[in-house]
């Protein structure tokens, strides 16, 4: 078992690439803190651990709160005595719009969740790591992070900037054993597009034509793998990196 004795918080767990992680991470040891907005989706998943033998907690967490994500690190000391894992998973699609249709409303809202939710997480995170001496971030960006049109402006640039925080913190902190990682998958068989409203017509026309060269999209579970990878101590050397999983879509 990779992640033997590890404890891990995983934001967005409710359903998707998050629900994968969090029974990933139970399945090599990890004792899993299963974190969502869907505080019913969170319960199932985490009962459906603990089903397996495994240890689970669910803590509803709207990221987008400071005072949530606070209690959601509190409570993880609280029920388990350490944080080892932070995976950032949560996150939301824009509507495909470009710059030119882009509202701020719609701009801040994405940022809320997609970047400034990560950063606040990574610090808290960071800060108890310093104490424990020791920690690993996991940020589950995006091909979007990487690339100018897999989304719309907003998600684009929302991610970008979770590449280049990934990448600070990671050599920030390299010293201190701390490492910080991503991963950035290509199309995924999730309900993210269930965040989305008001698609932008000529935006995701745009956006479209790079489906063509999609080879097909993944599964949740080997999303899941990668995190795995990146949370255990095989990945002692693998730091400031953002690895795509999107097999070969980017490599066009």
């Amino acid at each position: 078992m990779r992640l033997q004795g590890k404890v891990a918080i995983i934001t967005g767990a409710a359903s998707g690439m998050g629900k994968s992680i969090a029974e990933g991470y139970a399945k090599e040891g990890a004792k899993v803190v299963v974190s969502d907005l869907n505080l019913e989706g969170a319960k199932d998943v985490a009962e459906s651990i603990k089903a397996t033998g495994a240890e689970a907690i669910a803590i509803q967490t709207n990221v987008a709160s400071e005072e949530d994500l606070i209690r959601l690190f509190d409570e993880t000391k609280q029920a388990f005595g350490k944080l080892d894992i932070l995976v950032n998973n949560a996150g939301i699609m824009d509507g495909m719009e470009p710059v030119g249709e882009i509202s701020d409303e719609r701009w801040e809202r994405v940022f809320s969740v997609n970047t400034l939710a990560v950063m606040k997480s990574m610090r808290i995170a960071v800060n108890l790591f310093l104490e424990q001496g020791h920690g690993t971030i996991v940020n589950n960006i995006s091909a979007g992070g990487l690339y100018g049109a897999r989304a719309g402006a907003a998600y684009t640039a929302s991610k970008h900037a979770v590449v280049g925080l990934t990448k600070n913190t990671a050599f920030m902190y390299a010293d201190k054993n701390i490492r910080c990682n991503g991963i950035a998958p290509g199309a995924v068989m999730t309900n993210i597009a269930a965040s989305m409203n008001n698609i932008s017509e000529f935006g995701a026309s745009r956006q479209a034509l790079g489906m063509a060269i999609n080879p097909r999209a993944g599964q949740p579970e080997e999303i899941a793998k990668m995190a795995i990878f990146l949370g255990s101590d095989e990945a002692s050397f693998v730091n400031g990196q953002v690895i795509a999983v999107d097999g070969g879509w980017t490599a066009y």
